[in-house]
């Protein structure tokens, strides 16, 4: 069997700007909810698709903003697309799919936990985590669990990630930190660009590992020497901003491969959700199966 495990929230993003808006039965903004439960239903009829969960980032902030002022908040977030977490996460369920709303950890903390509790089990043949996001990447296992970026239909096991970020998996947290990532308020370090990034990681794999004097680096990307100095004048940021992006393994889902099979909506929570969408697709689609 697989399992597939969905970012909720970067799939709510995606149906906002690709939806159109719409007012609900309250009147107020519900298309992203709308796209949302259209994907939804579409992943869960797919051949394969057996064991579903989905985590949603509940609150954009997450124990990281303690580590580090600059680190991503919901400020300057549409409100109307802010609003409409708790509908879609209401649909999820009223869809009959595991549902995880992350309040201390984020989404992808959740989504990185279950991947590689998963992946251990003998019963599960893949993992596809359901998102292109970069952060999601440190997660690829081999063929074994790997992003599936659902829009181009195109799946990164690990070859794919070396050949796009010229690192292995393991060191998406150490690139990100040297780099930096904006989507999530990492800084980076002056000077560090992808390409000596990807020259100086897929040498030495890790931050620690990196030989403090750019005499003695085995590689010699341009600049060697003010990267050498930008790094070791800034090394203890760098590690933070490791931190930052490194995912963690031990969100407290209760959940077992058992719970993640899927088995239907609850008609009744799924029409009123329905109701409150002002759009009964969902339910017609029930009927045509």
């Amino acid at each position: 069997m697989n399992v597939h495990l969905v970012d909720g929230t970067f799939e709510l993003f995606r149906a906002f700007f690709a939806w159109p808006s719409a007012a609900g039965r309250e009147g107020r903004e519900v298309g992203a909810s709308r796209g949302f439960s259209s994907m939804l239903r579409r992943l869960v009829r797919e051949p394969g698709v057996s064991h579903v969960a989905v985590a949603f980032d509940t609150v954009i902030e997450s124990f990281r903003n303690d580590l580090f002022a600059g680190y991503k908040t919901g400020e300057g977030l549409d409100p109307a697309l802010h609003s409409q977490f708790p509908l879609a996460e209401q649909v999820c369920r009223a869809l009959g799919v595991v549902t995880w709303s992350m309040l201390e950890f984020e989404a992808d903390d959740a989504l990185a936990t279950a991947a590689l509790r998963f992946a251990a089990d003998p019963l599960v043949e893949r993992v596809f985590i359901c998102s292109p996001d970069k952060d999601l990447m440190q997660c690829v296992r081999g063929e074994r669990i790997v992003c599936w970026d659902r829009m181009r239909d195109k799946v990164s096991a690990e070859p794919q990630v070396i050949e796009k970020f010229g690192v292995s998996p393991a060191s998406i947290p150490d690139f990100l930190a040297l780099v930096g990532d904006s989507a999530d308020g990492i800084p980076g370090i002056p000077r560090w660009g992808k390409k000596a990034a990807a020259t100086l990681l897929a040498e030495y794999a890790h931050l620690e590992a990196i030989p403090p004097l750019a005499r003695d680096w085995r590689v010699k990307p341009r600049g060697a020497e003010a990267l050498a100095q930008e790094l070791q004048a800034r090394f203890d940021e760098a590690l933070l901003y490791r931190k930052l992006a490194t995912l963690r393994a031990d969100v407290p889902l209760p959940e077992t491969l058992s719970d993640l099979q899927y088995r239907g909506p609850d008609r009744g929570a799924l029409r009123a959700v329905c109701e409150e969408l002002a759009d009964f697709s969902a339910l017609e689609g029930l009927a045509a199966d």
